[in-house]
């Protein structure tokens, strides 16, 4: 009898150890080993943590993230890994939570060991995770929009995502070649439209641009119409909506159900097939500023990232089956960031954040064109965006 409750007991420990890592971890290695039987290679390997929005609200941008992430590392192990070094990814779907955002960087920095993390699918989740990637002193490349993740410059902290500071100014100069000077603001109520909120209204004055009305709405918003009711009744010359697809179709829907037919813009947020699925016939006419991905077809031959967006896309959709999104470009653009500076410096993180900074120079990415610098853990410019139109369900190009 004692015999069997002690074997009881030692299968027990085995189960709940088992578990500890958590079980929204996706783990894969170089030649298909388990994390803990290739970490004894040491240097022989790189160990890169991701940390996605795979579930929840904002699982439409995670999971093209998570999807990519894994393409480009079991292509990179096919060919020998980085600089000679097999890689071994850690990811973490945080729910689109906060809260599970900062328990599951913890597990990538002080369990996982990681060199580097990729993450932080919406804002307010790169935000929460910042301190902890500075005081690691492990890099994070956050795939997330709001200016305050780079701004000011945060040593560990990178960022491949377009930021308020260059898509507002698109937006206003938009507004502005339209003639539309009065403007109705509404955006989605966490970081991601706080930010840009803030930096519209720094701009808009300026601009020659009157916010006749502002407001906001939650991520989990049903019915926006009370609140659209108010926005009629300033009689704005245009509307603009600040959130990413989910919400924002819904709110789109309801400004065309009460029969208000003015120009919408919204933010790249919606940069994503499920915005039109979710919205419908609502999408028509919409317009937005993102990166190119999406109108990559359309662009000049002589475009600089014309063969990197048609090859990303061709490759992506070959083996995933779905329309890929600028959301996955961005962790496309982490992941060649990090492949390069490895090469150079190896996995020692401090190094590798030092090559970060100096070495990422006129990158051609799917988000834009990177140079960065002491000063700059963004690196793009505004030729990083273009307009785009929804006409007929489909992405146009605007002249």
């Amino acid at each position: 009898m004692k015999k069997s409750w002690s074997i009881f007991i030692s299968l027990l420990l085995v189960f709940v150890l088992s578990g500890c890592g958590g079980g929204d971890a996706n783990r894969t290695s170089s030649a298909g080993n388990s994390p803990s039987d290739s970490s004894a290679k040491g240097s022989d390997t790189i160990k890169i943590g991701g940390l996605f929005s795979v579930s929840g609200g904002a699982s439409t941008l995670g999971k093209p993230q998570l999807d990519t992430l894994k393409m480009l590392v079991e292509e990179a192990n096919a060919s020998g890994g980085i600089g000679g070094r097999m890689i071994e990814l850690y990811t973490y779907d945080d729910k689109s939570d906060q809260n599970e955002a900062v328990l599951n960087m913890k597990k990538l920095l002080e369990q996982d060991n990681v060199s580097v993390v990729i993450g932080g699918t919406i804002s307010g989740n790169a935000l929460a995770i910042i301190p902890l990637a500075e005081k690691a002193k492990v890099p994070l490349i956050a795939v997330a929009a709001s200016k305050n993740i780079n701004v000011p410059t945060k040593p560990f902290v990178f960022k491949t995502a377009q930021g308020d500071d260059l898509v507002v100014p698109r937006v206003i100069q938009y507004a502005k070649e339209h003639n539309l000077t009065k403007i109705a603001w509404i955006n989605v109520d966490n970081s991601f439209g706080s930010s840009a909120h803030e930096e519209f209204k720094n701009m808009a004055s300026e601009a020659g641009i009157t916010i006749v009305i502002e407001d906001v709405f939650e991520p989990s918003v049903n019915d926006a119409k009370p609140m659209l009711t108010r926005v009629k009744n300033a009689n704005p010359q245009a509307i603009i909506i600040w959130g990413t697809a989910q919400e924002s179709a819904i709110v789109t829907k309801n400004v065309r159900e009460l029969g208000i037919d003015l120009p919408i813009i919204e933010s790249h947020g919606i940069a994503n097939s499920q915005f039109i699925e979710l919205a419908g016939d609502a999408a028509e006419g919409i317009v937005f500023p993102a990166g190119s991905l999406l109108v990559s077809s359309q662009l000049a031959e002589d475009n600089a990232q014309k063969n990197v967006l048609e090859q990303y896309k061709k490759q992506f959709e070959d083996k995933f089956g779905y329309e890929t999104s600028t959301f996955g470009g961005h962790v496309w653009d982490a992941f060649e960031m990090i492949k390069r500076a490895a090469e150079t410096a190896g996995t020692d993180p401090v190094a590798l954040r030092d090559e970060l900074e100096s070495g990422t120079k006129d990158l051609v990415g799917v988000s834009g064109i990177f140079t960065m610098s002491a000063n700059n853990h963004n690196g793009l410019k505004p030729d990083a965006l273009s307009m785009i139109e929804i006409k007929d369900k489909k992405w146009i190009l605007t002249k």
